[in-house]
């Protein structure tokens, strides 16, 4: 059974076909089309598949959708999680009640059109990094899809920055602003007894202030690869080193080759286009 941590997928499930079929709301509760033109007893068989090359996720999510409203739907899932594969690659086959694939279909594409384009953007980006650093997602998702949306880009090969607020400290210029320095934001997130004390800086000055303050992970933000060399070689080990702020495809060979242990692209989980996936279904 599918199972992620601090993610219930029944609930997400229901909630999702609810929001579809209007729950709650006057005249609301059904699916006018499938009840006004398919049978109650009708049958269907259907494939779901690529339209272009994609890296899966969310097959599993989509079959809890049609389970949900079809236990006895038949299902097989023809493709891993993680799993890379080129256009035209079939990924599902399911058969059972007409009325239930036509009412769970939007919601099951809905969820692997969109975790498959973040698996896929993120995999693009881990093999443009060729091997150098690791590549980091960011807390740039929507709200509430966090941890599926996070799922997505380990399935392309991402490891999870931070899940939210609570698992680190993350000290940004802001708060550098409020407490007057980088030694003193970082002091502070210390003597609170954080033990994870994440310090962003975009000048080299600000890291020696950070490392003797006591913090565990240096953000370089918005640095050149030459910079960003510089900055490694100060930190010399004392702390991770993360590479962050307006990284592309184009640019993150040469970002994660200055020898930074990590870096960060929001672009993973804000602005990746949803995967060409569709699914046919045939009456039996």
């Amino acid at each position: 059974m599918f199972q992620l941590e601090h993610f219930d997928l029944s609930r997400f499930v229901r909630e999702t076909l609810a929001e579809d079929l209007g729950e709650g709301i006057s005249g609301g509760g059904r699916d006018v089309t499938a009840e006004s033109v398919i049978p109650a007893d009708a049958r269907f068989s259907g494939v779901m598949d690529s339209r272009d090359p994609i890296t899966v996720a969310g097959l599993p999510i989509a079959a809890a959708f049609f389970r949900t409203l079809d236990p006895a739907m038949e299902i097989e899932l023809l493709a891993d999680e993680g799993q890379s594969v080129p256009a035209g690659t079939k990924l599902m086959r399911l058969s059972g009640n007409a009325r239930a694939m036509l009412t769970a279909e939007r919601s099951a594409l809905n969820s692997v059109q969109h975790l498959s384009g973040i698996a896929t953007l993120t995999r693009r980006y881990v093999d443009a990094m060729e091997g150098s650093a690791v590549l980091l997602d960011t807390r740039k998702t929507i709200p509430g899809l966090r941890v599926l949306e996070k799922y997505a880009t380990r399935m392309g090969g991402a490891q999870n920055h931070r899940m939210g607020l609570w698992d680190a400290a993350m000290i940004k210029d802001n708060h550098i602003l409020v407490a007057g320095s980088v030694g003193e934001a970082v002091g502070r997130a210390r003597n609170a007894g954080v033990a994870r004390i994440i310090c962003e800086v975009d000048r080299i000055d600000q890291i020696e202030p950070a490392l003797v303050a006591g913090a565990t992970h240096i953000l370089l933000d918005n640095m050149d690869p030459a910079s960003l060399r510089e900055s490694v070689s100060l930190i010399a080990g004392r702390a991770q080193t993360e590479a962050s702020g307006g990284v592309t495809l184009d640019t993150i060979g040469a970002i994660a080759a200055s020898g930074v242990d990590f870096v960060s692209v929001g672009r993973l989980t804000q602005s990746a286009p949803a995967a060409d996936i569709g699914l046919d279904f045939t009456p039996l």
